[in-house]
């Protein structure tokens, strides 16, 4: 799944075009914290920082922003909220699930934790240095009962297993690090089928890609579909779509062959050697 940008004549307006149909009906408009309720999709961007206003029209979303941010910053977790959004299969005007809205209101960082004051100044000060002397970065985006939630970007995404080992090191009460957006839990993944795709992924798929700093996810199985994220090395990669369609999706359904489409929901503009621009 490519999910298009587009300017429009005002600076703080963006256009999202994600190929497929947003709504049904006529434009609907979110303002405010207070109108989440009535859709899904409006509940998972409102979420994120900075965003004043959205519009759902038949094929596009339309997202205000404020003045105090940049739309590089601004367009990944939109874009995210966007694929999570469509990955739940919620329809556009479906109430918000309580667990989600909970996980996403418990990712916002504590900083009057001592736990999270370490976790900030490790990062910066040890983590982040790193990342970035490989074109990549690490940012923390939350703390729930021992889990450490980060956003990798680039090819920071294959120093994942080393950040966890340094902050259980330093930290003790730290059990795990999870990428962000895998803290809203997916029904999907408790199925027969995603557990044996899960073991094709590690077993078959991963090793083959880890040469070039690469990693696959699977994020959702619903019905006959699979939803996969690229990370590492493979997110912006020129062979994403070959490596998708001849790799991936074979393998996958050689041992599941209920699934008939395998779908790859990531941000392929923001990895370090992007070929989609949006």
């Amino acid at each position: 799944m490519f999910i298009q940008t587009a300017e429009t004549e005002k600076p703080n307006v963006l256009k999202f075009l994600p190929g497929r149909e947003v709504n049904e009906g006529e434009k609907i408009v979110f303002e405010s914290a207070e109108n989440i309720a009535p859709s899904s999709l409006a509940a998972r961007i409102l979420h994120v920082p900075e965003v004043l206003k959205i519009e759902l029209d038949t094929e596009h979303i339309l997202v205000t922003k404020s003045e105090n941010i940049d739309w590089v910053q601004l367009k990944p977790p939109i874009l995210g909220a966007i694929m999570d959004y469509f990955v739940s299969g919620d329809s556009v005007t479906s109430n918000v699930d309580e667990k989600v809205s909970k996980d996403i209101e418990e990712l916002k960082l504590d900083n009057s934790d001592p736990i999270v004051a370490e976790l900030s100044e490790l990062i910066e000060t040890r983590i982040k240095p790193a990342a970035t002397q490989n074109g990549g970065d690490i940012k923390l985006r939350g703390y729930i009962d021992g889990v450490v939630f980060l956003e990798f970007v680039g090819s920071a995404f294959q120093l994942q297993n080393g950040v966890e080992n340094m902050l259980r090191h330093y930290i003790p009460e730290v059990q795990r690090v999870a990428d962000y957006r895998d803290a809203i839990p997916k029904v999907g993944l408790n199925t027969e089928e995603a557990i044996a795709i899960q073991e094709v992924l590690e077993t078959r798929v991963n090793p083959s890609v880890a040469g070039h700093g690469g990693h696959i996810s699977l994020i959702d199985v619903d019905g006959s579909r699979a939803y996969i994220r690229m990370e590492g090395g493979c997110q912006g990669c020129g062979m994403a779509n070959v490596t998708l369609k001849e790799g991936v999706a074979v393998e996958i359904q050689k041992v599941v062959p209920s699934i008939k489409e395998v779908l790859d929901v990531t941000d392929h503009a923001g990895g370090t050697n992007p070929y989609f621009q949006g």
